[in-house]
Formats: structure tokens, sequence, C-alpha cells
């Protein structure tokens, strides 16, 4: 079960992260933009995550995903990290939400990182 320094660890493995502590918890940004944080009690995550999707994970898997009412609004979701299946499922998430506050110049860097394997 992934926990809290994986989270940390795989956060800033990816480009251009770094790590900036926020409404007092660890937040993450790629080229200063959030892209995940890790609240309260650090046994979940935050990220991104387009709001179509994030009704379709909530709905799907209530027990790993859930949205906090102060996100609600927004396209954020919450992770709950004993809930994933590895450290592999984290690394795919983050590295997603990695992608979506990304800017160009980096995506086009790295074509294929947060995307689904082929």
């Amino acid at each position: 079960m992934p926990d809290a320094e994986d989270v940390r660890r795989i956060a800033l493995s990816l480009p251009d992260t770094t790590e900036k502590i926020a409404w007092s918890m660890p937040t993450f940004r790629v080229a200063g933009k959030m892209f995940a944080t890790l609240p309260e009690d650090e046994r979940s995550i935050a990220v991104r995550c387009p709001k179509v999707e994030r009704d379709e994970l909530v709905l799907a898997e209530p027990g790993k995903f859930w949205i906090a009412d102060h996100e609600s609004s927004f396209s954020w979701v919450r992770a709950r990290l004993d809930a994933m299946e590895d450290e592999g499922e984290l690394r795919d998430i983050l590295a997603d939400s990695w992608r979506q506050a990304a800017p160009t110049r980096l995506l086009e860097g790295h074509p294929r990182l947060g995307l689904p394997a082929v």
C-alpha cells in the first residue's frame, strides 16, 4: 500500500515538480501549477481530474475515490492511499494529474508521461 512518502517521491520525480506547503499541507506543482496535495492526515491525495471522469471514478470505485465538499465545483478528486492496488497505480494517477497541469513545453518534452500503456 502506498503512503505519503511514496506520493512525495513519485510526485517529485516528475519533470519540473516542486513541493510547497499551502493551506498547512504539502502540495506538488509542475512549473508552479498545483497538480496534487496531501490533505489532512496524509492518508489520501487530491489530484486534478476532469469532472466527467471524476464522477465516473467515484461511481465505479467509491471506496477509493470521493469528492471533498469544498472541491465539488472544481476538477479535483480525492483518492485513498490504502485503497490503491500498488505503487504503479499511484504513479499513474499522479502522472495523469501532472499532465493536466503541465505546460505545453513539458508535455512536448515528455509525450508519453502519464498516458496509458498501449
